[in-house]
């Protein structure tokens, strides 16, 4: 049987929106064929339902207490169909994602939604870093790229370890969760309340 490597599934996942157990199974009957992988996806009928597409004007709002009640999280996650909204996995994503957010404390949504300001701050400081580490000037901006992959993973929350299980991404869990549902399904907006947080 031919290896499938993660790496790959990975790519195909990011290209094809669809969740990871679907698309490693399709390398696999493809025999590691990334083409032929993409096209068994569609035949499957399991092709991305991305940003764009139909609209998503159903969803719900769930939102999250910690024990302490020091801490809370809401964040509303829209898809297409009121029957998809209150199915069992929506739910339980909608009530996970909600726990994730008041864990690891996200700053955007996706590294799209990251202003050019707050890139460009961070870009400087990595310079500056690198520099006082005596990198040689011709590979500072690729190690920049490479901390501000780091960053996105850190800060943005589509690209964050899972709380419950850090082998996964929450864009992986979006995936799937597109996979099982059959619809555009988007992370609109959320916050974060922490007791004292920003106060001066």
């Amino acid at each position: 049987m031919t290896t499938i490597r993660s790496e790959d599934v990975r790519k195909l996942r990011a290209e094809t929106g669809v969740g990871m157990m679907d698309c490693k199974k399709a390398l696999q009957d493809a025999n590691g064929d990334f083409t032929r992988a993409k096209q068994i996806l569609r035949e499957q009928g399991l092709e991305l339902m991305g940003q764009k597409g139909r609209e998503a004007s159903e969803g719900r709002v769930e939102c999250y207490m910690h024990h302490s009640a020091k801490i809370g999280a809401m964040v509303e996650i829209a898809c297409n169909t009121d029957f998809a909204a209150k199915s069992a996995d929506f739910v339980q994503f909608s009530k996970d994602l909600a726990l994730h957010i008041a864990a690891s404390n996200p700053r955007y949504i996706a590294p799209e939604n990251v202003p050019a300001a707050d890139l460009d701050q961070e870009r400087e400081v990595y310079r500056k870093q690198l520099e006082k580490e005596g990198k040689p000037a011709h590979i500072i901006e690729k190690a920049v790229e490479g901390r501000l992959n780091r960053f996105y993973e850190d800060t943005c929350l589509l690209k964050q370890a899972f709380a419950k299980d850090p082998t996964v991404r929450v864009e992986d869990l979006l995936a799937d969760l597109r996979t099982k549902t059959g619809e555009n399904i988007l992370i609109k907006r959320f916050a974060r309340y922490e007791v004292g947080a920003g106060a001066a």
